[in-house]
């Protein structure tokens, strides 16, 4: 049983986002990259076990300007999915658990025994700390429409079009891309509740993101055009959940989805506040789901 190491990285200044952190989308292209280099190592690919169903990461530290990043990779056959991909990226200098991605795929399940016996050299037991929690494992929303979504009170967030930059090796957009779609558009959302730009900028608060899922339905090549529909689909005392659906504009084909848990943060002790009871009523008559 190894474990592989797969990226030796950097936060960048330009990565971090308005509170000073490393902005999310740059812990999906890492992760990205690391998938890559794993695939590499370990001879994974689409043809053996299908494709990615399913990105699903938490994030567990902030990493800030200067911070050093290592990812670590492997297999977990005890995972939430037939077979799951496990990247573990720390602090580079403490060795702290930074986040988890756990990418789920779902092969023949007649395949188990000749998987778990091809990839024995690169299976670990999954760490505890990468379970999902408050994002269901599966795929999500992947029949929904605009006009359907909006019809239950999700609002636009977000359009663009796809650009040569957004392309992957695989002459696709990539999920960093997905991820800055939604997180440009977020703010807006946030706009929509009691918890607006002027309420945080006032009490020192900012927007985060705690866990995330991602699932690509159909994939997006340049010149396409995008919009994203939000919605939010669940509430509690300290945080929300919404997902974001992204879509192919000129004929609404829905491209990905991105479920979010999100919180406010005191920027100054760097924790978790609770949601004002206002916005907890206002979120609860506004769920999509």
């Amino acid at each position: 049983m190894t474990i592989q190491e797969t990226l030796f990285s950097f936060v960048n200044r330009w990565e971090c986002d308005e509170n000073d952190h490393l902005n999310v989308q740059f812990y999906f292209s890492r992760f990205e990259e690391a998938d890559r280099q794993f695939r590499l190592l370990s001879g994974l690919s689409e043809t053996l076990v299908g494709a990615r169903r399913v990105r699903h990461v938490r994030y567990h530290k902030e990493l800030r300007t200067g911070d050093l990043i290592t990812i670590q990779s492997s297999i977990a056959f005890d995972g939430p999915h037939m077979m799951t991909v496990v990247h573990e990226m720390r602090d580079g200098a403490s060795g702290a658990l930074a986040a988890t991605a756990l990418d789920g795929y779902e092969p023949n399940a007649n395949s188990a025994k000749t998987l778990r016996q091809r990839f024995k050299d690169f299976q670990t037991p999954m760490i505890k700390e990468a379970a999902p929690r408050g994002i269901q494992t599966g795929p999500s929303a992947l029949r929904a429409t605009p006009s359907g979504l909006q019809g239950k009170g999700a609002e636009v967030c977000y359009r663009g079009t796809v650009l040569p930059r957004d392309i992957g090796v695989d002459s696709k957009a990539d999920d960093q891309y997905a991820l800055s779609c939604c997180t440009d558009g977020v703010p807006h959302v946030w706009q929509r509740t009691p918890m607006t730009h002027e309420y945080l900028t006032e009490n020192g608060f900012g927007r985060v993101a705690v866990e995330m899922k991602l699932t690509w339905s159909t994939p997006l090549k340049t010149g396409d055009t995008v919009v994203v529909v939000t919605g939010f689909t669940g509430v509690n005392s300290k945080s929300f959940t919404m997902r974001h659906h992204l879509f192919e504009s000129r004929t609404n084909r829905l491209a990905a989805t991105l479920d979010v848990v999100a919180l406010m943060m005191d920027l100054s002790s760097r924790k978790a506040v609770e949601l004002p009871q206002e916005a907890q009523n206002n979120l609860s008559k506004m769920l999509i789901d």
